[in-house]
Parts: C-alpha cells; sequence; structure tokens
C-alpha cells in the first residue's frame, strides 16, 4: 500500500517537472521557434498561439471555405452580368425578344441579307446611266433607297427652260381694252437635230399666243427659238433652234434626250419628273407610276394620259418624265394636273407622242410676220369639240358660221357649214389654233385647206386651196 502511494507522488512529481521545463523552454525560445507552427503571428505578433494543433487545423479549413465561397459567388455574378449583356446585345440587332430564339434570329436575318442581295442583282443596274440603291437598316427590315443622282447628271443636257412673251389683253375700271406684255416660263426636251437646227418637243400651251420665244440651256444660255410644228389635240409642239445661233460651248454640254418606251410601263415602278418648275430653274422630283391610259378630256378632246405622284408643277410642262434607266417614257403636262387633288400629275405617253413628233420636225420652220403683213382667210367659225362632234355627229374642227363678202375663203370656195380640219398640212382643231397658226404666214401665201363638207347626209374630205389676202384689202 506504502509502495503504490510512492509510486504515485514519484509520477506526479515528474509531471510537474515536465510542466516546468516546457515553460521554460518558451520562455527562453527565439521568436521564430515560438511562430513556428502559428499562422497568425506570421504578421509580426509576439503573442504566441495558445490553442491545440488540433484547433489550428480546423481553422484553416474555415479560412480554405470561406475563399473557395467567395470567389465561387464572383464567379457566378461575372458569368450572369456579361450573358445578360450578351443576350441584350443580340436582342436589340434581331429584334428577338427571347433567348431561345438567338439562333433562329440570326438566321433569318442572313435570309434576308440574301434575299436583298438577290433583288439587286437581279436587277442588273448600269451605274454609268441608271440609279442607283442604298439600304438602309432599321431595327425590323431593310429598307430599299432610291438614288436618282446618275439618272439627273445624264438626263439634265437634254432638258431646257422655254420662255415666251405675249401680249395680254384686258380691261381697266373704266371699260377701257388694255394691252400689256407678259411672260410665262415651261420646260422642253431636245429631242433632235438636222443640218441647221436644234429641234426641242415641248407643249402646246407653253408657246400658244406667244409673239417670242427664247430657250435656256444648261449653261443658262439664252437663244430665240422658232415653231417647228404644232397639235393642239394632243398638246405637243416642236420647236427649231438655229444650230448658227448656239455657241460651241453650249453645244458641247448638251445632249439628245433618249427615248423610252411607255407601252411596256408598269404600275408602281419609279418615275422621275425633270422641268423648270415654277420658272426658277430646273428641279427634280421623284415618284412612281400611278396609273397608265387614264383618260382625260382636255378642251373637249379625250386622250390617255400616264399619271404619276412625281410632283408635275407650272412651269414642268414640257418637260421629261423618265424611268429608272433614264429614258424619256413621257411628256409632262401641268394643263391637265388635278388641282383639287394632291399627288396626281399627268404626262403624255412617248409611244402615242413620237408619231406625231417626228410629223411636226419634219415640217418647214416657221417664223412670225409682222402684224401688217399677216395673210387674212376671211371667216369666223365655232369648235366642234369632241362632246359636240358624238351629240351632233359631226367631225371635231372648226365649223364655218360666217365667210365675208370679198374675202380669199369666199373667192376660192370654201362654204359656210364646211368644218376645217387642217390648215397647210397642221391639224386644226379650234378657232384660236388657227388664228394662232395664221400669224406665221404672210399675204400672197398659197396653204391647202382641208375641210369636212356636208353632201346630203354624210360629210366627206375636200382640199381648198387658198390665196391668203390681206385684213384691209378687204375691208376697203
Amino acid at each position: 500500500m506504502s509502495d503504490m502511494n510512492e509510486n504515485r507522488d514519484y509520477e506526479q512529481e515528474l509531471q510537474n517537472q515536465e510542466t516546468t521545463e516546457t515553460a521554460q523552454t518558451t520562455q527562453t525560445a527565439t521568436p521564430e521557434k515560438r511562430f513556428e507552427n502559428n499562422p497568425y503571428g506570421a504578421s509580426g505578433s509576439t503573442t504566441a498561439y495558445s490553442g491545440t494543433p488540433h484547433d489550428l487545423k480546423k481553422k484553416k479549413k474555415e479560412r480554405k471555405f470561406m475563399k473557395r465561397t467567395f470567389v465561387a459567388m464572383a464567379t457566378g455574378i461575372s458569368f450572369g452580368l456579361f450573358a445578360g449583356l450578351g443576350i441584350y446585345i443580340v436582342t436589340m440587332i434581331t429584334g428577338n425578344s427571347t433567348g431561345f430564339g438567338l439562333f433562329t434570329s440570326k438566321y433569318a436575318l442572313e435570309s434576308q441579307v440574301e434575299s436583298l442581295q438577290n433583288t439587286i442583282n437581279s436587277l442588273a443596274l448600269n451605274q454609268d446611266n441608271t440609279a442607283t440603291l442604298e439600304t438602309v437598316k432599321t431595327n425590323s427590315a431593310t429598307t430599299v433607297v432610291t438614288d436618282v443622282t446618275n439618272v439627273v447628271k445624264n438626263v439634265m443636257p437634254s432638258v431646257v427652260s422655254v420662255s415666251t412673251k405675249y401680249v395680254e389683253s384686258g380691261y381697266d375700271f373704266f371699260g377701257q381694252q388694255i394691252s400689256q406684255e407678259a411672260e410665262s416660263a415651261g420646260s422642253g426636251i431636245i429631242v433632235g437635230k438636222n443640218e441647221t437646227e436644234l429641234l426641242v418637243v415641248t407643249n402646246y400651251h407653253v408657246i400658244a399666243d406667244s409673239d417670242e420665244i427664247s430657250v435656256q440651256f444648261i449653261d443658262d444660255t439664252s437663244i430665240d427659238a422658232l415653231v417647228k410644228g404644232t397639235d393642239s389635240d394632243m398638246d405637243l409642239a416642236v420647236l427649231a433652234i438655229k444650230l448658227a445661233d448656239i455657241p460651241q460651248e453650249t453645244l458641247d454640254q448638251i445632249s439628245i434626250a433618249t427615248i423610252g418606251d411607255s407601252e411596256s410601263l408598269q404600275v408602281g415602278e419609279p418615275a422621275i419628273a425633270i422641268g423648270n418648275a415654277l420658272g426658277y430653274g430646273q428641279s427634280v422630283t421623284t415618284g412612281v407610276i400611278s396609273a397608265v391610259d387614264r383618260p382625260i378630256d382636255m378642251d373637249g378632246s379625250t386622250n390617255e394620259f400616264i399619271q404619276t405622284d412625281a410632283a408635275i408643277n407650272p412651269g414642268n410642262s414640257g418637260g421629261a418624265l423618265l424611268n429608272i434607266s433614264g429614258e424619256v417614257i413621257g411628256i409632262n403636262s401641268n394643263k391637265i394636273v388635278e388641282s383639287t387633288i394632291e399627288g396626281m400629275g399627268y404626262a403624255i405617253p412617248i409611244s402615242s407622242a413620237l408619231p406625231i413628233i417626228e410629223n411636226l420636225m419634219s415640217k418647214e420652220t416657221l417664223e412670225k410676220v409682222a402684224a401688217n403683213e399677216a395673210g387674212y382667210l376671211g371667216i369666223t367659225g365655232v369648235n366642234v369639240t369632241t362632246e359636240w362632234a358624238e351629240m351632233y355627229s359631226m367631225p371635231e374642227g372648226v365649223y364655218i358660221t360666217r365667210i365675208y363678202e370679198g374675202s380669199p375663203a369666199e373667192q376660192y370656195g370654201l362654204k359656210k357649214g364646211d368644218v376645217i380640219i387642217s390648215f397647210d398640212g397642221t391639224e386644226i382643231s379650234s378657232m384660236e389654233e388657227l388664228i394662232e397658226l395664221m400669224a406665221y404666214y404672210s399675204e400672197g401665201t398659197s396653204v391647202d385647206v382641208k375641210v369636212m363638207r356636208l353632201n346630203q347626209m354624210d360629210y366627206a374630205e375636200e382640199t381648198v386651196t387658198v390665196v391668203l389676202g390681206s385684213k384691209a384689202e378687204v375691208s376697203q
């Protein structure tokens, strides 16, 4: 029993001795030894870690877990932000509002681009003398914009401005008749030339009743023009400018228009109008062909015209209506513009006008004579319009209501009731046109007058050759 107690006391003494030695070792060790196993003392702390090795290992695991958790969260947030931004950008480009449709939108966009390219290729446009196409991309579609600069550049040298001077008569406040000189403006198209003349087509109403006519070319040079021939029914006139009067510098800049085919026009195809709008100089408007073969009644005569929404304003009359290739497909006429309806302009189809233009171009150029030298026929008449002709089964023209005694008309066999349809080869449809035409013929000139004469129940054509006289002689 005593032996057991002695052993317990001895073990206790050894334990106390080990504890004391451990404490002394800790106090006398260098700082490097004291902090050797202490990660929290790495920053220079002078306090030794007092925990057990198990606690130290546990702390390290907790720090590693927290670090990994932080990295995972940061990576997830970054991925989410970039993914969301990517979807937003693709959505804005393709117009697709769902992430699942991204690939579908990509292929749809590629299909649209391919379709547009095929359309452009099929047009086979000549860049030197045709319109070009530009594309404008929107959020949901691709729009094709027509650029007509090349067309205008090539055609403008063949379009001219036409200016006229005439005497305008009226009455003042006291009933006295007064006259004053007035001016008007229109347009024209250079359609050909011969050995001595440059030929321009315009509307008849542009030069009707004019005393002076001048043509202004692309370089602003103005030259006097003469009437080659007219057709009031189709509202056409051909002017002649002497080549000798045109400076060589101007001749080098102008060109003859290219004539197209108005019979092949389709509703909806582009249309370009060039003319001297409002007399301010050449300008350009664009639109489409709104209708073809549109019947319009003009001064009692019905003809078919091209309808377009390209603006045709006063001064545009006689100018060119072009297709996308720069070919003349019509001659603009402001005379038949519907002033009460916006976007309805009209042009004479070039395929219908061309035979008349070629006939007028072949005529002898006329020059107005002095008023005291003008020829005299000696009749009065009224116009037989299309409506009257249908109502009374009569030919269209000038119905002679009176023949003056001693006049050339009486001397050479014209009769009351005759309907004049042609004067010296020019078709006549109104008394105003006949008076205007006779201003180019002097007394003593022999002309053929075609009339429709009533024989029993039917009208038959007859030609009467008349030598024009002087009004002053007949009045004596």
